[in-house]
């Protein structure tokens, strides 16, 4: 089981004592609750599915309620997900107000005949599946309004990881890859994207095959 929290370095001198020990803290509850599925037997989709919803769920992540903002104040958020024993893959892009986006990329690859659906259309699919939907208060944090003011000042968007911020909290795009007992290799990634972005974009996270990949020959 492999987790990451995003690309952004932290300078050892930046950290704090409780900074250092919160990200680990976030970590490490991620890693858990995927390995521990591995641990009983569950499928590596399962794993890297419960590691990344743990991501998304941890606000210090730019990942579900952590994503920092687009131009327009909101959050858009991208996922993806895939199965290497199958090759079977589902991501979203563009989503708002979805509590954990990588599990809407779950369902897509679960019940959807589509790989990727985007904005409005993923919303529905979304509401007809019970995904659970959060108000925009649940998103907002007062360091990722920060940021997100210090870009539209300069005019300016930024990857996560590229921008300074007081406390220097600045991780980008999360991520799990897990191998499980049967030698089935699954992988997940979800991403709140760029500071500032025109909202619309679209990364690279929820594109198979350049944000997320995994196939069992590998």
């Amino acid at each position: 089981m492999v987790i990451h929290g995003g690309a952004g370095t932290i300078r050892t001198q930046d950290m704090t004592a409780e900074m250092e020990s919160a990200y680990l803290k976030g970590l490490e509850e991620a890693l858990l609750a995927g390995y521990s599925l591995l641990e009983k037997g569950s499928s590596a989709v399962d794993a890297v599915l419960a590691a990344t919803k743990s991501l998304e769920d941890n606000i210090l992540f730019n990942a579900g309620r952590g994503s920092v903002f687009a131009a327009d104040g909101a959050q858009e958020m991208d996922a993806s997900i895939m199965d290497g024993s199958t090759l079977k893959a589902g991501a979203v892009s563009a989503v708002r107000n979805i509590r954990n986006p990588v599990e809407l990329a779950y369902m897509i690859m679960a019940k959807s005949q589509h790989v990727m659906l985007n904005g409005k259309g993923a919303a529905e699919f979304a509401s007809l599946n019970n995904i659970q939907t959060e108000s925009d208060e649940y998103f907002y944090s007062q360091f990722r309004y920060e940021q997100w003011k210090q870009m539209q000042e300069s005019g300016e968007m930024a990857l996560d990881h590229n921008v300074v911020l007081r406390g220097n909290k600045k991780f980008g795009t999360v991520g799990a890859v897990a191998l499980d007992k049967f030698g089935n290799i699954a992988a997940a990634t979800s991403t709140g994207g760029m500071t500032n972005k025109q909202f619309g974009r679209v990364g690279d996270s929820p594109i198979i095959g350049a944000g997320t990949y995994a196939n069992n020959k590998t």
